[in-house]
């Protein structure tokens, strides 16, 4: 079965830096576009990023763009968030997902992670 697991997370004091993993197996991961969602406690689930499946194709929310950074490799089959001058705002559970679309994957994504616990301190 599709199974797509996180790491990475953790705690970081303001303007830090983290990298998220998220490893993918089950499915031809070159065949899918991987976003990066998180949901702080009280709201909703957000898309952060999301990437098509040869890297040319990018998206971020607007309250990332210029701080995070996602990128794939597909011979490890493993998507990677890169997030820095992190702020306290960024603190959520980060879930990966997958999708055979950018516009699903976006959104409702077919495939989730088991989200990973980023926390941000001042």
């Amino acid at each position: 079965q599709v199974q797509l697991v996180e790491s990475g997370g953790g705690l970081v004091q303001a303007g830090g830096s983290l990298r998220l993993s998220c490893a993918a197996s089950g499915l031809t991961f070159s065949n899918y576009r991987m976003g990066w969602f998180r949901q702080a406690p009280g709201k909703e689930r957000e898309v952060v990023a999301a990437i098509g499946w040869s890297s040319s194709t990018t998206y971020y929310a607007d309250s990332v763009k210029g701080r995070f950074t996602i990128s794939r490799d597909n011979a490890k089959n493993t998507v990677y968030l890169q997030m820095n001058s992190l702020r306290p705002e960024d603190t959520a559970v980060y879930y990966c997902g997958a999708a055979e679309s950018m516009m699903v994957v976006r959104t409702t994504p077919r495939y989730w992670g088991q989200g990973t616990q980023v926390t941000v301190y001042s």
